[in-house]
């Protein structure tokens, strides 16, 4: 195969991806778009500009909007206007609503051009890709003739649910009847909170609601669904979801990344804020299997009650800990915390707080026994991967739906809360008890390392050559390769 350098843009497959915002939703996108280019393919990373401003901030050499030579093709990034310039009115930061408004109408007003844009500087795009959130992706790129897949970046089981409610096919908790189990083909009994807190009645984030179920109303625009999640590991779920929908499994999307890249390659990294590098130094100095990692993700921050019983209960519980404490995003409604007085001096070495660390890098460390997780599905995907049991500390999303399935289907962790529904603050004894249980030596917690450490083999047996998501993916470029003979043809005639 000729190298990035021998080719002319015009000569690649030109794949155009848009992001919504949030580390989670950035991660996998652009994962998938660095397998991509390390297949021979052009590939653009776009995401609103409020994004780009953080990836620059952390490295800003490598985010370019040149074609950059990465594996067998080349990766740039794009940035649009997304209706965020203007921040000093508070009130119109922290309505969710509101900033989901305006990041459509400005993502309806500057993506069209950005995509006719390419075609004017010599790059014509062959297929754009979205992951949900932003489903009017779909629709600007079907106005404009363009082929279009969507990245599914939850489980398979979760799409399952959010297909079965949007088309009315079984019945769901309601306000007369709000505890309701729910009851899906392929999949266990659900209870009502481990339902993605979205479809539940009370929840009241419904932006995110309809953003998603418009998803499933533009389902009928991609010619494809991926997934970042294997077919081994939702087996069931992904046969029976098959018969409606074209569904391709092409994860853990995290595998491998050094082995399709050259050394000579830019390192492209999607982080939002800075890594504190320390932390595996730290790590180093630890014994095997002794160390707690905890991370609640990139969005949500615990309220101020619930960190000091966390405090309270890692201090009293006496193991090692890493924990990362995010601050909040300044457009975010999610207060900043800070840990109790004096809890730093009691722990002593035991504990290292930093603000964001290499979580694939920490996971896959000797010395960290358990990670206590809000259960996002980058989250678990990378504990799977790296064979890392949990402690699942669910907030809303479909992170209840994850810990569900972490704990009572792949059997490799502990339930500590049960999210958002709950309404309550797990106590410093409950977090104390639990922390305990994770590093004990007794034959449940063994079990649970047992079959995270199963996951992890059958995860990398998927990723391999020939292996079930490798032969999706090779798939999926080859089809790529079709849709960009097809539209140079028509070009040409």
């Amino acid at each position: 195969m000729a190298s990035a350098s021998q080719n002319t843009k015009s000569s690649l497959v030109h794949v155009f991806l848009v992001a919504f915002s949030g580390q989670g939703n950035v991660n996998p996108l652009l994962r998938l778009a660095k397998r991509l280019a390390s297949k021979g393919m052009l590939v653009t990373f776009c995401a609103p500009e409020r994004v780009g401003k953080e990836m620059k901030a952390v490295d800003e050499n490598s985010i370019t909007d040149q074609p950059t030579p990465y594996g067998d093709g080349m990766i740039r990034f794009e940035f649009f206007e997304d209706g965020s310039a203007d921040d000093s009115d508070q009130s119109k930061i922290f309505d969710f609503d509101l900033r989901m408004e305006m990041l459509e109408q400005a993502g309806r007003r500057n993506l069209p051009k950005l995509l006719k844009n390419q075609e004017d500087e010599g790059r014509p795009v062959s297929c754009v890709i979205n992951n949900p959130f932003i489903p009017w992706v779909s629709e600007i790129a079907e106005s404009l003739g363009i082929p279009n897949v969507l990245l599914w970046v939850q489980s398979c089981a979760s799409f399952s649910i959010y297909y079965h409610y949007h088309f009315n096919l079984v019945p769901f908790p309601s306000e007369s009847e709000p505890e309701k189990d729910i009851i899906l083909p392929r999949m266990p009994v659900l209870k009502y909170d481990e339902l993605p807190t979205y479809l539940h009645p009370s929840s009241p984030v419904q932006s995110l609601k309809r953003a998603m179920l418009a998803q499933f109303h533009n389902l009928s625009k991609p010619f494809c669904i991926l997934m970042d999640s294997f077919q081994e590991l939702e087996d069931e779920v992904v046969v029976h979801m098959s018969k409606f929908c074209p569904i391709r499994t092409i994860g853990p999307l995290l595998f491998n990344e050094p082995e399709i890249a050259s050394p000579t390659d830019i390192h492209v990294s999607g982080d939002c804020m800075k890594i504190e590098e320390d932390c595996i130094e730290w790590l180093d100095s630890k014994p095997p299997s002794s160390v707690v990692y905890i991370s609640f993700g990139s969005i949500a921050v615990p309220e101020q009650k619930q960190v000091d019983e966390i405090a309270l209960g890692l201090l009293n519980s006496e193991v090692s800990f890493l924990w990362v404490m995010k601050p909040p995003p300044e457009y975010s409604a999610f207060q900043p915390v800070v840990l109790p007085d004096g809890f730093l001096e009691k722990v002593g070495g035991k504990g290292k707080i930093v603000k964001w660390c290499p979580q694939e890098q920490v996971l896959s460390h000797p010395s960290v026994a358990f990670f206590l997780t809000h259960c996002g599905w980058n989250s678990s995907m990378e504990a799977i991967s790296t064979g890392v049991p949990i402690v699942a500390f669910p907030q809303w999303g479909d992170q209840v739906t994850n810990a569900k399935y972490l704990i009572d289907v792949f059997k490799m962790g502990i339930r500590l809360s049960r999210g958002a529904l709950a309404n309550r603050t797990v106590t410093s004894e409950e977090i104390e008890n639990c922390l305990r249980e994770a590093t004990s030596k007794e034959s449940k917690v063994a079990e649970m390392k047992e079959n995270a450490c199963k996951w992890k083999k059958i995860a990398k047996q998927a990723m391999a050559k020939s292996g079930s998501s490798d032969k999706n993916m090779q798939a999926f470029v080859d089809e790529l390769k079709k849709l960009h003979a097809k539209k140079q043809k028509e070009n040409s005639q």
